[in-house]
């Protein structure tokens, strides 16, 4: 860590979200139930973990490092372990980058929601709050403890590390709009689109010119280019 810079901070941030789960599949609410991936979320995780060594390892494996931080659930760790573990990086494990929790809601489907809470389910689908009746942690506390890993971490790094995260969709959706001051809801406009699996953001600092830091979002639910094609969701079934 260079000590004459004044805000001592990390090259880059990475935040990666897991493979697909079996609850994914069924659109079912995972929140913090460890389910491991799946069979098709462990190929996700492997064509994720080359595609990020090759964008953002290879080019500069001579001139910085990587560290890797990951929630310490089990679909977010085997994403971790995918990438990590052919380089030889140790992963980080930290509750922090834990999935929301969404309370009594957790293991449940969409239309199981939909016909049980009719009404709860709209406002939260609207973004006003549905869930909380149900014992879902707040977004603001979300982003908050996200906001505070990354912080933490990124100013620990020097400026030759790379740093990433492995999480959860709705903890990358609520950690960036908190960092980015994207936390305003407008009746024409909802928010971020929520992250594919094994699909991943990139940050990039920029210094500015009285001192200060500022942090920039150059790339937002990226992924392998076969996600792009049916082979995502079924690697087995022939196509383009």
């Amino acid at each position: 860590m260079s000590v004459e810079n004044p805000h001592p901070h990390a090259h880059s941030i990475t935040l990666v979200r897991h493979g697909r789960t079996s609850y994914n599949a069924a659109q079912r609410l995972q929140g913090q139930i460890d389910i491991p991936l799946d069979s098709v979320g462990q190929w996700q995780v492997q064509q994720t973990a080359a595609a990020l060594g090759e964008l953002y390892v290879n080019p500069v494996l001579e001139q910085g490092r990587q560290v890797v931080v990951s929630s310490d659930l089990g679909r977010a760790m085997a994403t971790a372990h995918a990438f990590a573990d052919p380089l030889g990086i140790e992963i980080h494990p930290d509750e922090r980058v834990r999935e929301r929790s969404f309370g009594d809601w957790e293991g449940l489907s969409l239309s199981e929601m939909r016909a049980k809470w009719p009404q709860d389910y709209k406002l939260w689908a609207n973004y006003q709050g549905g869930e909380l009746k149900h014992g879902a942690e707040p977004k603001d506390e979300v982003g908050k403890r996200g906001a505070a890993a990354i912080m933490d971490w990124s100013s620990r790094a020097g400026s030759d590390t790379d740093l990433f995260f492995f999480s959860h969709g709705a903890w990358i959706s609520q950690t960036l709009q908190t960092l980015l001051g994207l936390n305003r809801i407008h009746d024409d406009f909802s928010s971020l689109i929520s992250m594919r699996n094994a699909h991943w953001t990139h940050l990039i600092p920029l210094d500015m010119p009285d001192g200060s830091l500022r942090w920039r979002m150059i790339d937002y639910n990226h992924g392998p280019s076969i996600a792009e094609t049916e082979k995502w969701e079924d690697p087995h079934i022939s196509g383009r």
